[in-house]
């Protein structure tokens, strides 16, 4: 279910918290934007939503100390890659596997 609304959540212009999307009103119809979405849908639902919020912080965390910025630490988490990645390709969902995320996984170690 897509939530189209005039607040900004802080710097974002949406959000994904299963099963809804919400949308700035100002994007509304941006088919790229939601499919990076509906990307999040799938990822949250196959980790039964705590555990997408769990890993989710937890690799922002850690990106966060490797990298020392806010955005880059954001943009290397494994769900944000996927989701940007693919967020072109209006099909990708109809053959992603589950838990495709993990080949978007890098580590420094």
């Amino acid at each position: 279910m897509i939530i189209y609304t005039k607040f900004k959540i802080k710097n974002y212009i949406a959000i994904t918290i299963y099963p809804f999307i919400i949308i700035n009103h100002n994007y509304k119809g941006d088919e790229t934007l939601i499919n990076h979405e509906k990307i999040h849908i799938e990822q949250q639902r196959e980790l039964l939503w705590i555990g997408f919020f769990v890993l989710y912080m937890l690799e922002f965390i850690f990106r966060f100390f490797q990298y020392q910025n806010w955005k880059e630490a954001y943009l290397s988490i494994s769900f944000e890659k996927e989701a940007n990645f693919n967020e072109n390709n209006i099909l990708y969902l109809s053959f992603r596997k589950n838990y495709s995320f993990i080949k978007y996984y890098k580590t420094v170690f």
